[in-house]
């Protein structure tokens, strides 16, 4: 098993004790909520009569089913209001902070807990929701959880769980023009699988990574889950405590420098054991997108959709299912495939410096005729400042719609989804069948500016063929 890594290390603080099981008892230090997963949790609380152990470690918001256009209450989706009125209820009984809709705070759980310097190193984070390895990117160990684990965290603040085992994988050398976290994270996924990171923790390291910003490293972190780990981080660094330091619920005064150091120290040593290390070439990937129905069957934008016998044979069954549900075929070119939707946010790439990369290119441009294209900020906050830099006026100038936050699209519990074979090109996580709302419904993994690009010419393109405007 791996030693001396940030993972190890930030596993021993918290751990509890060892249950029966071997399973470990680890101490949760940040507990996520939002409207889906926690219903039942909070029900089955209440069938035993028991409290919220430490409020004060929970926060709360509503992400998923809050509408992105009409956000007028009560929901116009019964459902949605019903979920939303038992987290209001909820939190209130508990004495939860919930960032509800206008406070000013509210937005994708995974956005709002980094921008309020909720999420630290060392920390570690659940929620209920897969992509919880989002705040990996801190230095913090984070872990998506299912409803009867949301009961456990609010009831005893711990978990039973396994120790992973931990996989480096480094990215050294500079990225090319047009590349993105977006791309790193979907190149990884199609080198190693959708079933290559099970039972592993990542540790993404070397200088491409450490050459990111913190959102890029979110976004990185996010798909994880996609590549099979159960969490993936990057060490803490510069980087790292300047994007802290000065938020709502960061270290002040004397308690920073306190933090800081004991942040250094949580890094992976230079002698850390590790389970497994891969590493890949920054310089080699290209703007990447998926063309089928899971985030590994992905390629190059000027690459042809791989063919069957150039796959392992256990990965053919899944590609002759892509082929037939995407109304694609082995050895077609991906570049001018008609996009009919394009979508730009979720937890993955709704973040403030996606958006300013988005409407650099969308400046002086303008989205193809029969395209449906729209923008939704990950937060109240994220869509604030965007408003305070003029990027709406940019998108909505370019013919893209400007919406309120939430997840949106991204999964489409709410009114935003595809239309019968509908086609997306979206910088959400998930390619899923139905994934986006219709069962026929087809999606596109790419970076913002790769569904830019889509959204302007209305078919794939690579954004490094689009000249400057202005």
């Amino acid at each position: 098993m791996s030693k001396g890594t940030l993972f190890d290390k930030v596993w021993d603080a918290h751990t509890v004790g060892t249950l029966p099981s071997g399973q470990t008892q680890l101490f949760i230090g940040l507990h996520l909520i939002h409207e889906v997963t926690s219903p039942q949790a909070f029900a089955m609380l209440n069938e035993r009569g028991l409290k919220v152990m430490y409020p004060s470690r929970t926060v709360a918001t509503v992400d998923h089913i809050v509408p992105t256009e009409d956000q007028s209450r009560p929901f116009a989706d019964p459902m949605a209001e019903k979920m939303m009125s038992a987290l209001e209820a909820n939190t209130k009984e508990h004495g939860i902070r919930f960032f509800n809709v206008g406070s000013g705070s509210q937005g994708i759980v995974h956005v709002i807990a980094p921008e309020q310097g909720l999420t630290q190193p060392g920390m570690t984070i659940a929620c209920g929701d897969s992509h919880t390895s989002t705040h990996g990117a801190f230095g913090a160990i984070a872990f998506g959880i299912g409803t009867s684990q949301v009961r456990d965290v609010l009831a005893s603040q711990t978990l039973a769980l396994a120790k992973l085992k931990v996989r480096r994988i480094e990215v050294n050398g500079e990225l090319p023009e047009g590349v993105y976290a977006k791309d790193i994270v979907l190149h990884i996924i199609r080198k190693l699988g959708v079933k290559g990171g099970v039972g592993f923790a990542y540790e993404f390291a070397g200088s491409a990574i450490e050459s990111l910003s913190m959102e890029g490293r979110m976004t990185l972190c996010n798909m994880s889950i996609e590549g099979g780990a159960r969490c993936g981080y990057v060490n803490p660094d510069q980087t790292t405590y300047d994007y802290i330091k000065g938020r709502d619920f960061a270290p002040e005064a004397e308690q920073w420098d306190e933090a800081v150091a004991w942040w250094e120290s949580l890094r992976s040593d230079a002698t850390a054991e590790y389970d497994d290390v891969v590493v890949f070439d920054a310089a080699e990937i290209a703007p990447t997108v998926t063309w089928g129905i899971t985030p590994g069957q992905g390629i190059g934008v000027n690459e042809s959709i791989p063919t069957p016998d150039t796959m392992p044979e256990d990965e053919r069954p899944i590609a002759e299912e892509a082929y037939r549900y995407m109304q694609l075929s082995p050895g077609q070119s991906l570049a001018g495939t008609k996009i009919d939707v394009c979508f730009i946010g979720s937890c993955t790439n709704g973040r403030l410096s996606d958006l300013q990369e988005a409407a650099r290119i969308a400046k002086g441009r303008h989205v193809a005729s029969g395209v449906k294209a729209f923008v939704v900020p990950g937060s109240e906050r994220v869509k604030v400042e965007a408003e305070a830099e003029g990027l709406d006026k940019i998108f909505e100038s370019a013919g893209f719609e400007w919406r309120e936050p939430g997840c949106s699209m991204c999964l489409a519990m709410n009114p935003d989804k595809l239309k019968g074979t509908q086609i997306s090109a979206s910088s959400s996580n998930r390619n899923f069948k139905g994934r986006q709302g219709s069962a026929s419904g087809r999606t596109l993994l790419m970076s913002p500016a790769m569904v830019v690009s889509a959204a302007v010419t209305g078919q794939v393109t690579d954004v490094r063929q689009l000249a400057p405007v202005g």
